[in-house]
């Protein structure tokens, strides 16, 4: 098989696509998870694409396609060959190292562009993307489409309750997200007394927990302060939505926040059950507050 051939991995399940075969871009979390889990629920085909150097410990058992960002077009060649219809990106993926001397012929045309992109912000890129997908005549299916339970519901679903400290906090934490928005740059701030004491970068939420926990606490204010996390105001929520899960709760907890905020319908909650059950061990709370 040459080199540039369409490659389809395919580990006992039904590999015949259907009209409405979803491609699921797969990188780290759960969400990818669920929903490969969710189309073998429905009977949906679909495939798994796994690009270079992600690693996906829930793999075995799902068709999968393996991808190079060097080369597009055999990936498009391998998505059209299983039928595949919709596209949707799931998970986290580092900023690839490019190497042009493995470009095919579809990233020779496509490089000046989307190298441009890959410079701007994440939602800047993210877009770029989803056009270059769609003019190969793939439609973007949001991954909320697919499992609309995920978007948290309004309320406080802890057994913890936020303080009016607390959600002057969010408050003041989510103006500083949408502040952020405006530039693409993230999507969490920590605020704690009215002080922002953590902001989200290209490093993740878990990163940004991270260094709050590591930050002195005689430089922090009294307060323990919380977590907002919601989408940026002109994001593509077709290929980016906003999510938290348990792990953020473990985070927080070290980071020595009193809880968690996001915004209702902005952010998904990725298996609901065990983050309320992380938000309850650890005493914190989980609010979904109105936009």
């Amino acid at each position: 098989m040459g080199e540039d051939a369409p490659v389809a991995k395919r580990d006992g399940l039904a590999s015949v696509a259907g009209r409405d075969g979803l491609a699921i871009v797969a990188g780290r979390g759960e969400l990818p998870r669920l929903l490969a889990e969710e189309c073998v629920r429905r009977g949906r085909a679909y495939r798994v694409v796994v690009f270079e150097g992600v690693e996906l410990p829930w793999l075995t058992g799902h068709p999968s396609i393996a991808a190079s960002f060097e080369k597009p077009g055999r990936l498009f060649a391998a998505l059209h060959a299983a039928g595949l219809a919709a596209v949707t990106f799931a998970g986290g993926l580092v900023r690839p190292s490019i190497r042009p001397l493995r470009f095919d012929l579809k990233m020779l045309c496509l490089a000046p562009r989307l190298l441009r992109g890959i410079r701007s912000g994440d939602d800047a890129t993210l877009r770029l993307v989803a056009a270059i997908f769609e003019a190969e005549g793939f439609r973007i299916e949001a991954a909320q489409e697919i499992l609309p339970e995920l978007p948290a519901t309004p309320g406080v679903h802890s057994r913890a309750m936020p303080s009016e400290a607390d959600r002057a906090d969010a408050g003041r934490a989510a103006a500083i997200v949408a502040a952020m928005g405006q530039v693409d740059v993230g999507q969490g701030a920590v605020v704690a007394g009215g002080i922002c004491i953590g902001l989200e970068s290209i490093q993740g939420t878990d990163a940004m927990l991270a260094f709050v926990a590591a930050t002195d606490r005689a430089v922090r204010p009294k307060a323990k302060g919380v977590l907002f996390k919601g989408p940026k105001p002109s994001q593509d929520r077709r290929m980016d939505f906003p999510a938290i899960g348990p792990g953020t709760f473990e985070n927080a907890a070290k980071a020595g926040l009193a809880g968690v905020v996001v915004e209702a319908g902005g952010v998904m909650i990725l298996d609901h059950a065990a983050t309320v059950a992380a938000a309850d061990a650890h005493g914190l709370f989980l609010w979904a507050r109105e936009p």
